[in-house]
């Protein structure tokens, strides 16, 4: 990874501060919203909004490439994006957050496919899946860090959104200034939907469900903290957990799944998640409900990989890149969703419906998972591919990517296995 890191530098970091910027702008939006009086199920309908703008952009990127290029699409979606952080603390009021938002989850879209396009160019073949996990960790890092920031001023101001501003605004001077070569784009073909869920009906199920929990976790978490009485350093510790447990959790989750049936493994990441989050819905105390969402957003996040994976087990190899596009909507508007009901639940039994929510949406998946487990026979473990480490904050480009290169490696080891041993 160091080597992958030493040769595209600054296109990494330009992404970790633009994540820092847009991990920093949920957080402070759940805060600033909760202290404007703005209720649950309002800023619901405002945390969706990001959602929709997302599945819009990965619509329209394409055709904006192919029209403009990728140097003017990218120029142009980062400086809306910074003017909108700007414009959310100049004007606080929830339909005006609501159509930046759209416009923020819209452009982001399509600065991860120009971005993620570079760094997939500029990558070789030997180190295309290192610089794809590179490119998820730092992007989870970010994230984190961003957390730590909403202690640095009163979210009630104007300085974090000037801060988110600037930390997006400078995220782009590495990336555009980087010696990189333009890359070819090539849209790729989406698979139905009919036929990805006649292929995968546990994926296409768990893949929305899934959407739901991020969109929970990650859209109203800080809502849920704000809404409980949470301070900003205990907000910020809150929501850091949920990342960092999504982190930590990659690798054991990771290595189980190349050796057991993948079914039972998400019915047991499904299981522990729903328990944790019943849990956390009737506890009490900042520690505990913070250790129970590290739990949570440890089993969510690996989740989305370990569903990609099993998909892909049941997929020739040439559709799999298809069928990526169809996940990442699936997904995408399950996340849609989400927010608007918890924002009802919230209101409706409390700060607790937050983690109830979450708590449905993974024990649907664990409970369609067991019965599925009795439709279909479970694919040799000798006969699965790899699990590549993914978020779902990326766009189709490094899906691809990722996947094509642990392919690659894959078949690589098992040529090595099979190699004839020299005599003598």
């Amino acid at each position: 990874m160091l080597t992958a890191i030493r040769n595209s530098w600054a296109l990494l970091l330009g992404m970790m501060l633009l994540m820092v910027g847009n991990g920093l702008q949920g957080t402070v939006l759940g805060v600033r919203g909760d202290a404007e009086g703005m209720s649950p199920s309002v800023l619901g309908f405002v945390m969706s909004a990001y959602f929709v703008g997302f599945l819009g952009g990965t619509q329209v990127t394409p055709y904006l490439l192919r029209r403009v290029g990728h140097v003017r699409v990218f120029a142009a979606l980062a400086s809306m994006i910074s003017a909108a952080f700007i414009l959310y603390a100049t004007v606080v009021d929830p339909v005006a957050w609501f159509v930046m938002r759209v416009l923020v989850g819209f452009c982001l879209s399509g600065v991860y496919v120009v971005a993620e396009s570079w760094l997939n160019d500029g990558a070789t073949n030997e180190t295309r899946g290192q610089t794809m996990s590179a490119y998820v960790f730092v992007q989870m890092i970010g994230i984190i860090v961003a957390q730590a920031l909403l202690n640095v001023a009163d979210p009630g101001g104007y300085d974090l959104f000037v801060i988110m501003s600037v930390l997006v605004s400078i995220s782009f001077a590495p990336i555009l200034l980087s010696s990189s070569p333009v890359p070819m784009f090539e849209a790729t073909r989406r698979m139905p939907l009919t036929e990805l869920f006649h292929t995968s009906p546990l994926g296409c199920v768990g893949m929305c469900l899934l959407g739901a929990v991020f969109g929970c976790l990650f859209g109203m978490g800080a809502v849920y903290a704000a809404d409980l009485g949470m301070s900003n350093v205990e907000i910020s510790i809150f929501i850091g957990a949920i990342y960092l447990g999504g982190l930590i959790f990659q690798i054991p989750i990771g290595w189980f799944s190349d050796r057991m049936d993948r079914r039972r493994l998400i019915a047991m990441v499904t299981l522990t998640g729903a328990v944790s989050a019943t849990l956390a819905g009737m506890a009490g105390g900042v520690y505990l409900l913070t250790a129970l969402a590290f739990v949570v957003g440890g089993m969510a996040n690996p989740l989305y990989s370990l569903l990609a994976a099993y998909v892909n087990d049941l997929l020739e190899h040439e559709d799999m890149a298809s069928a990526a596009g169809g996940m990442i909507l699936i997904n995408g508007v399950g996340a849609l969703i989400a927010p608007i009901i918890v924002g009802y639940a919230m209101e409706n039994v409390g700060p607790a419906g937050f983690f109830l929510v979450i708590a449905g949406a993974m024990g649907g998946i664990f409970v369609y998972a067991l019965w599925r487990m009795t439709q279909r026979p479970a694919t040799p473990v000798d006969e699965t591919g790899p699990m590549v480490a993914m978020s779902p904050v990326v766009s189709q480009v490094a899906t691809d990517a990722a996947w094509e290169a642990a392919l690659e490696d894959a078949q690589e080891a098992a040529d090595q296995d099979t190699a004839p041993v020299p005599a003598g």
